[in-house]
Order: C-alpha cells, then sequence, then structure tokens
C-alpha cells in the first residue's frame, strides 16, 4: 500500500482547514498557498471531501471551505479510505476484490490480514488534532 498524492494532499488540506479556529471560510486559494498544493490538484480533492460532508464548501464573495467537525473528531483513516479507496496492502483484501482462488491454501493470508488490522486500527487511532499537536 501506497498513499499516492491525493492521500496526502488531502491531508494537507484538512490541517490548513484545522488551523482555522474561527470557523470562517477559507478561500481555496489561501487554503492551496501553505502546503504547495496546486489549485488544479485541489480543485479534484475538495469535491470528494465536500461530497462526503468532511468539510463545507460556498462559492462566492466570502466564500471558500471549512471543516463540518471539530479536528479530534477526524480520524486519519477515514480521510485516507474517502481519497484512496481502500488501504488494503494486497489487493486480495481490498473490498471489491474476487475471491481468491488460493484463499483456503494461502499461508501468507493471516499475515496480509494482521497487516491490515493493525494499518486501519492505527490510521483510525490518530486525529487531526493530534497531527496539529504533533502527537502523532
Amino acid at each position: 500500500m501506497i498513499i499516492s498524492t491525493r492521500g496526502r494532499y488531502a491531508l494537507r488540506v484538512m490541517l490548513e482547514l484545522a488551523e482555522n479556529e474561527s470557523g470562517d471560510y477559507i478561500a481555496m486559494k489561501k487554503i492551496a498557498e501553505k502546503p504547495g498544493i496546486s489549485l488544479k490538484y485541489l480543485e479534484r480533492i475538495l469535491p470528494v471531501l465536500t461530497q462526503n460532508q468532511i468539510v463545507e464548501g460556498v462559492q462566492g464573495k466570502g466564500g471558500g471551505y471549512r471543516l463540518t467537525r471539530k479536528p479530534e473528531e477526524y480520524r486519519i483513516g477515514e480521510i485516507l479510505r474517502l481519497t484512496e479507496g481502500d488501504l488494503a496492502p494486497v489487493t486480495c483484501l481490498e473490498c471489491d476484490a474476487e475471491v481468491c482462488q488460493r484463499r483456503d491454501e494461502c499461508r501468507t493470508l493471516p499475515m496480509w490480514t494482521k497487516l491490515h488490522d493493525i494499518i486501519g486500527e492505527y490510521l483510525d487511532s490518530v486525529t487531526l488534532a493530534d497531527l496539529l499537536e504533533g502527537k502523532a
């Protein structure tokens, strides 16, 4: 499993929004500045976050984006699953994968399953607030 640029940038965006304690909407251009994300790339990430009600967006003058919850209520695993899909380390553990013909005799499957569980548990234990505070 490799986290793509999309997943990494989504986390950067969420951190930028989480630093906004005022709750005001932040313009897309401003969100892109500090983490160095192009507006074109941001235009691909923000709709996913908005459609899934992770962030709230308003268009027009004074518009922009903001979080819909407090930073401590966002799990990193949730954000990455939205942007990356499944976080499985091997294809046979992905949500939509066909059942592997070798499943019953695969001696590595228990290891991959445990790794998948460990990754999920860890990412679900870390919040945006943890990242802001350097606790991850």
